[in-house]
């Protein structure tokens, strides 16, 4: 059986205060898989992502994703993984509103120094593939919540990253736009991208997720893969 793209051991993050957000947490993550993390605010579900995107480390444990030691890397090498290897959405898109749709996909491109002909075949291919092809010259002040999410997805793809991570991706989204990227990440994962997702949506969960898991008091109270999709 082929090594999991995430592999975190015994993990423990404590704080200065002292209080352990997270306590002797395992879990692995095969590629090809779209993970759930569910839990109540403070359960340690974001802290959980946060590990795995190297923007926090461990007080004990072990993170490894892709076969790379997350949890040593210095403050550059973990900037050039997160280029590298993985791809983020946020709740609130955090797009640039003075670069137009193409620029801000090409933005991760540009970081890692892809050759310009190639970033502006990619971002034409995502926009394309994501459905906003014709917005590609719009600002993202002019487009609607499931769009400007929509292009947050295209920039996280955009250097072909083997792993997706999505915080609260249909928080800030309206129902109509919700279910709109819900079936965009359950395809994404279809076409092979693993994706790791924070949400408080049961929908999403349910319906985009090969597993579910739900963290409580910086545990993992329950693991279950999905029935159906």
């Amino acid at each position: 059986m082929p090594e999991p793209l995430i592999d975190i051991r015994d993990v423990t993050k404590e704080y200065d205060e002292g209080a352990a957000v997270l306590k002797g947490l395992t879990l692995q993550v095969r590629a090809g898989e779209a993970l759930a993390v569910l839990g109540a605010s403070g359960s340690g579900k974001s802290t959980l992502l946060n590990l795995i995107a190297g923007l926090d480390r461990p007080s004990r444990g072990s993170v490894t994703v892709d076969g790379l030691r997350v949890d040593g890397l210095s403050e550059s090498a973990s900037a050039k993984y997160r280029r590298s290897r993985i791809g983020m959405v946020f709740q609130f898109f955090n797009l640039l509103d003075d670069l137009t749709v193409t620029d801000n996909v090409l933005l991760p491109a540009q970081l890692s120094g892809m050759p310009r002909a190639q970033a502006a075949a990619r971002a034409a291919e995502l926009l394309a593939y994501l459905g906003i092809d014709r917005h590609s010259r719009a600002y993202p002040g002019r487009l609607s919540g499931g769009e400007r999410q929509r292009v947050a997805i295209a920039r996280a793809l955009m250097n072909r990253p083997p792993l997706l991570l999505a915080d609260e991706p249909t928080g800030a989204l309206d129902t109509v736009s919700g279910a709109d990227v819900r079936d965009l990440l359950r395809e994404l994962n279809s076409d092979g991208q693993t994706i790791v997702l924070v949400t408080h949506d049961l929908a999403l969960a349910e319906s985009c997720a090969t597993r579910t898991i739900e963290v409580v008091d910086g545990r993992i109270a329950r693991d279950v893969p999905a029935v159906t999709r």
